[in-house]
């Protein structure tokens, strides 16, 4: 992932958990230090979220989440719109790693922690149509296993009795490589989805940070027309 997508992504799901007090963001050397980037890097990641409308920039005094901005609720994809019956996951692996500098900002970890990875592919229907690789907080899912992975993780969630809240979702074109062409089943550089979800729940923490590469992948949102929002970009043509 570039530099500039991994700081749009997190200051996105720091905004969701509410983490910036009265809503204002730490300055551009703080960010730029925090996420060991240059200030360039930070500069832009800042003006796309000025341009999709979650902050503005306040002349002499910050920048600020703005109190009101319009999301794309999903009505559904490719997994969403299938009932639970016809897709299962088979296990691919799971690793025990400790957190590398990214994951401890994903999961917001004051030090290194021990962090699980696994893979598993989706099957729709009989088709296996995603490969998902996922991190999750060893802390948080001691007990996490094959059995587990092969089944439903949000049902594993719940029943630790944590109360999931939101995900944040992004998606961008990519081409196959030769591992994932033989798992999928199709032919190298076939284009893709690539699906990266961060999950959080009520409390505001991140329980779950997956990557997804899927093909025959559609998604269908119902996008409310923001007038203010309009008449602003017009401004600046």
């Amino acid at each position: 992932m570039k530099k500039r997508e991994f700081v749009i992504q997190d200051l996105l799901s720091k905004i969701y958990q509410e983490q910036f007090k009265e809503g204002k963001l730490p300055n551009q050397r703080t960010m730029a230090q925090s996420y060991q980037v240059s200030r360039y890097t930070i500069q832009e990641a800042i003006k796309t979220l000025e341009e999709i409308g979650i902050i503005e920039t306040i002349q002499g005094s910050g920048m600020y989440v703005k109190k009101q901005f319009q999301m794309n609720p999903l009505i559904f994809n490719t997994l969403t719109r299938t009932p639970y019956e016809r897709i299962s996951s088979k296990f691919l692996s799971l690793e025990k790693k400790k957190s590398t500098p990214e994951e401890e900002q994903i999961f917001q970890l004051d030090s290194p922690e021990d962090i699980w990875t696994f893979e598993r592919v989706r099957i729709v229907d009989y088709k296996i149509e995603q490969i998902e690789c996922s991190k999750m907080p060893v802390s948080m899912f001691p007990d996490l296993n094959e059995k587990i992975i092969e089944q439903s993780i949000q049902e594993y969630v719940l029943s630790k009795k944590y109360s999931i809240s939101h995900y944040i979702t992004s998606y961008s074109p990519t081409l196959l490589t030769k591992k994932q062409s033989e798992l999928l089943m199709s032919k190298r550089n076939t284009p893709a989805m690539r699906i990266e979800n961060r999950c959080l729940l009520k409390n505001g923490k991140v329980y779950e940070y997956s990557e997804l590469t899927a093909i025959d992948y559609t998604c269908t949102y119902i996008t409310p027309f923001n007038k203010k929002g309009h008449q602003a970009r017009r401004t600046t043509i």
